[in-house]
């Protein structure tokens, strides 16, 4: 096996899948949930080194968060660790550098940004920021918590399902808010005592299948880390897939590195990270990211 180095200790397998490396690059097919097939190994180390080097604190901590975490070990202490970690690097060079590129920005109000109803058994809960591709926000992340309570509480519900109006399910987190906490530890408290990837946990805990995301177009970042703690992803075949954070100098939030990684592992979830790729529905169902296309 050959191992490039690309950023501290991100090293990276070619062509022999191995447990120590952050994941594997070949060009052929490949089950194994270390190894990712590309079209071109040289073409994509090159990418891949320049990502790493333009964002090297960030590129290092994610590789620390998913090494620590044990996916089959309890949701809270991963989604702690997860959450700690970004804490840190909303306070890195990296993520300043994003935020001056990005300039200022003005958060739209929205009204309604999560919209529930209630079928006999069954509890819809949509994403209802349609204008945004229903980018998620702190009104959402509150307004999505209160519906969720519902479906926690209520033995009655005995049916979930989490969707998204418009023309994606949720493309990740509203870049227009980003950089308006007050500080690290107050984000940090926000994010692990008001957490919808926790309560998604428990629902899926009771309810297992029958807990289920229904996802189309853009399912990215803190949308993907969410649909991915349900029990049933079911996709739109013109669904994709990814996890773009590492562009802003930040690792997923939102409970992404226990709940993608309980389904695909640390290597594959790695790449997702790393390289800022997106999948298509084929490519995530054969890698167990989703359940069905349909």
């Amino acid at each position: 096996m050959s191992t490039v180095e690309l950023a501290g200790s991100i090293v990276v397998g070619v062509e022999s899948a191995s447990e120590e490396v952050t994941f594997t690059l070949t060009e052929a097919g490949s089950a194994d949930r270390r190894a990712v097939t590309v079209a071109s190994v040289p073409e994509a180390l090159v990418e891949l080194r320049a990502r790493c080097e333009r964002w090297p604190q960030t590129a290092a901590v994610c590789d620390d968060v998913l090494r620590s975490i044990d996916p089959d070990g309890p949701t809270r202490a991963g989604v702690i660790t997860e959450s700690l970690a970004y804490s840190t690097l909303q306070s890195g060079p990296e993520f300043a550098r994003w935020l001056a590129e990005r300039g200022p920005a003005r958060m739209p109000a929205i009204p309604d940004p999560v919209v529930a109803s209630r079928d006999g058994d069954t509890l819809h809960v949509r994403f209802n920021r349609p204008q945004r591709h229903n980018a998620f926000s702190t009104d959402a992340r509150a307004a999505l918590l209160e519906a969720l309570e519902v479906a926690r509480l209520d033995p009655s519900v005995t049916e979930m399902v989490l969707s998204g109006n418009g023309p994606s399910f949720c493309s990740g987190g509203d870049l227009a808010e980003f950089g308006t906490f007050a500080d690290p530890a107050s984000a940090h408290l926000a994010r692990t005592r008001h957490s919808p990837a926790l309560v998604l946990d428990e629902i899926t805990a009771r309810l297992g299948r029958r807990c289920r995301a229904e996802v189309h177009g853009q399912v990215l970042g803190s949308g993907l880390e969410m649909a991915a703690y349900c029990g049933w992803v079911q996709s739109h075949p013109d669904a994709v897939f990814g996890l773009p954070e590492l562009s802003l100098g930040l690792v997923p939030g939102a409970g992404g590195t226990v709940s993608i990684t309980r389904r695909i592992g640390r290597w594959r979830t790695a790449y997702l990270v790393l390289s800022g790729r997106r999948i298509d529905a084929e490519t995530a169902l054969s890698w167990g990211l989703i359940d069905a296309i349909e």
